[in-house]
């Protein structure tokens, strides 16, 4: 790495963030100030000065709210990581599993989720379980087929060539395929990793007595338009740092893609 590339790559960084903040800024000026033109009336569109307004005086009681939003995020995305992951790797191993298992994984699959939350409500109760395997549900199915696709995609000639090169299974797994697999699997963490917001939201809209879900319903039951555009902004703010976290994870795991 020459002695250009730190702050080349600095560079790189300060521009990737300052472009979206210059759009979302030009954004919400245009917003601030064609609304009252338009003679658009606080409680259907309020303007960004005043729920951010809003975001900060209730600051306290949305990040309440939002930390055990961001706890069932968390917890479902990580659960489907840890099931779906290894399961794809063992259906594409075992054909038999591949032919018997994945029709009934896709059965399930196309069983609206959002119709049966409300059956999570009543056989788990309101409590933070019901919300987190909602969202397990939602990140499963795209982690699974992008793991699947992943580990099928690494050519049999290599694992030829590592089986007379001596290395055993184990040796073969690390250092082959789960590489080879990593691209995929991540795009599928990426999928997920927006989905798992919409589970969370969607459990809470169900049945919660916490959370972003449960202050936006309040909020839209007194018509605090203010409020309920707070609850969004900290939502975006919620999904935004998830999906970084999932994009630094990406870099710290495959190094071998980094920019020289």
């Amino acid at each position: 790495m020459g002695p250009d590339a730190a702050p080349s790559q600095a560079a790189e960084w300060a521009s990737a963030i300052a472009w979206p903040l210059a759009s979302f800024a030009v954004l919400l000026l245009a917003w601030e100030w064609l609304v009252p033109l338009a003679g658009v009336p606080e409680y259907i569109l309020p303007v960004p000065s005043a729920f951010f307004e809003r975001l900060w005086t209730d600051r306290a009681l949305i990040f309440q709210h939002t930390l055990v939003t961001a706890n069932e995020i968390v917890l479902g995305f990580l659960m489907a990581a840890v099931i779906s992951i290894p399961l794809g790797y063992i259906i594409v191993s075992v054909r038999l599993l591949e032919k018997a298992v994945y029709p009934v994984i896709v059965f399930f699959q196309l069983v609206p989720k959002i119709a049966i939350a409300p059956l999570f409500v009543v056989w788990f109760g309101f409590g933070l379980f019901p919300k987190v395997l909602l969202t397990f549900l939602l990140c499963f199915f795209p982690t699974l087929v992008a793991s699947m696709t992943g580990f099928r995609a690494l050519d049999e000639r290599v694992l030829y060539l590592t089986r007379s090169m001596g290395a055993t299974p184990w040796q073969t797994f690390r250092k082959v395929r789960v590489p080879a697999a990593l691209n995929y699997i991540f795009s599928g963490l990426k999928v997920s990793a927006v989905f798992a917001a919409t589970g969370a939201i969607v459990g809470e809209f169900v049945g919660a007595n916490s959370g972003l879900g449960y202050l936006l319903l309040r909020g839209t039951s007194f018509l605090d338009m203010p409020l309920i555009f707070a609850c969004l902004v900290a939502l975006s703010v919620v999904g935004i740092l998830f999906s970084y976290l999932v994009d630094g994870l990406e870099v710290l795991l495959m190094p071998w893609q980094r920019k020289s």
